[in-house]
């Protein structure tokens, strides 16, 4: 078989249908190792958790905005605006690697076994390195996803207030989880993009659509992302991995893969990735499968503060939430460390993995970032937020806080 042909792979996916990989660099960055590992890694991280069904992956979030890009340029090619071969596949290839620096449960890994280096700097290395590897084939996508090439409405499909990306996992995880508030129309919102002076704005009879799309991202959040149960879980992750990073210091002695060993018994910063080329490789081996093994057979380590955390988390006895407009009293606080302490049998300096607070925030729309543009009949272009004539997207773009305060439910029983 002709080995182009052979490359015209098609992916059946649940959201979208059959979608037809668009060229022979597509596939092979696809096949890569460095790209087969998104398959190992859960979208949502622990929202499983609280939604059953959330077991999709990152890989299968990178196909779907890989789709959604290539009819996005379709669209606004057939509006007149000019996209030459070279930077449809270069956007092709920057939407489909733009979470390429994902580790396991990401935000819990970043703040727990790597220091100053989160998924974006990692995305860069990988797109770097895979550069390389293609013969300097992908310096186009890199400078799109930098946001250095001159087309800027290319980066803003890539990364913007409306991109692709978000566009494919307010839909898929909206799928996934079951949470129907989260259905938000693409075909619609991508076949009223357009470009003018060289930023991507949205024609006005998708004006509603696009309501709809910000409604839908705060309710996510609020109904998905930030799910209380999700924010107790993910919290309880992170302290597990502190826990056992701290053991990894003192030298004790833990079960870990090949991979989760490295990073938990050295201190690698953004740095370390950049002089150690092994480094990046490293990191590629680490998965979910990697971090949740480990959690497994610490249930049973004999440093009872991390294997009483690990076994809450295993057999989902999370730990009970409260969230208020306001910051808890330290007194409050202090009554359930005393509590712990007496019950656990830990020291004070203990307590913080058992009882922690924190802030959350949700913001669906902010007027500080690339802004959504709304263009009328007049040529005028206008901000959503100003746009707006239906609902009051100018309360919706108030960045909302929430203070969170977990500890045991059994402290309190």
């Amino acid at each position: 078989m002709n080995a182009k042909l052979n490359k015209r792979k098609i992916i059946n996916d649940p959201i979208y249908g059959f979608i037809t990989i668009p060229g022979e660099i597509i596939f092979d960055l696809i096949e890569h190792k460095y790209f087969q590992r998104l398959r190992r890694i859960k979208q949502l991280g622990l929202t499983n958790l609280v939604y059953p069904g959330a077991l999709h992956t990152r890989f299968h979030h990178a196909i779907g905005a890989m789709h959604l890009m290539g009819e996005a340029i379709e669209v606004l090619r057939f509006k007149g605006v000019e996209i030459t071969k070279e930077e449809e596949q270069a956007a092709t290839i920057a939407i489909l690697l733009h979470d390429i620096g994902h580790g396991p449960f990401s935000h819990a890994l970043e703040n727990s076994i790597v220091h100053g280096v989160d998924h974006e700097d990692i995305s860069e290395l990988f797109m770097d390195r895979l550069n390389k590897q293609f013969g300097g084939k992908l310096s186009l996508a890199i400078s799109i996803f930098r946001d250095k090439y001159k087309k800027k409405f290319l980066h803003q499909l890539v990364s913007s207030q409306l991109d692709v990306d978000r566009l494919d996992y307010l839909k898929r995880d909206s799928f996934y989880t079951g949470v129907s508030e989260g259905v938000v129309s693409s075909d619609r919102i991508i076949t009223m993009m357009t470009v003018v002076k060289n930023q991507l704005v949205i024609e006005a009879k998708g004006i509603y659509s696009i309501e709809k799309f910000i409604v839908a991202r705060r309710l996510m959040y609020w109904q998905v992302y930030l799910h209380k149960t999700v924010i107790s879980a993910e919290n309880l992750l992170v302290n597990i991995l502190k826990r056992a990073k701290e053991l990894a210091e003192k030298k004790v002695e833990l079960f870990c893969t090949p991979a989760l060993h490295e990073f938990m018994y050295n201190r690698h910063t953004k740095q370390d990735f950049i002089k150690n080329e092994d480094l990046l490789n490293t990191f590629a081996e680490l998965d979910d499968n990697d971090v949740m093994a480990s959690v497994k057979v610490w249930t049973n380590h004999s440093d009872q503060v991390l294997a009483r955390m690990c076994e809450s988390l295993i057999n989902r006895h999370l730990f009970h939430i409260e969230l208020q407009n306001q910051p808890f009293s330290e007194g409050v606080i202090n009554d359930l460390c005393k509590k712990a302490v007496k019950k656990y049998k830990i020291t004070e300096k203990d307590c913080g993995y058992f009882i922690f607070s924190g802030i959350v925030a949700n913001d669906a729309y902010r007027t500080d970032k690339i802004r959504i543009n709304i263009l009328f009949k007049d040529g005028s272009v206008v901000d959503i937020a100003d746009a707006s004539d239906q609902l009051n997207i100018n309360v919706l773009s108030k960045t909302v806080k929430k203070h969170y305060l977990c500890y045991p439910k059994e402290l309190v029983g």
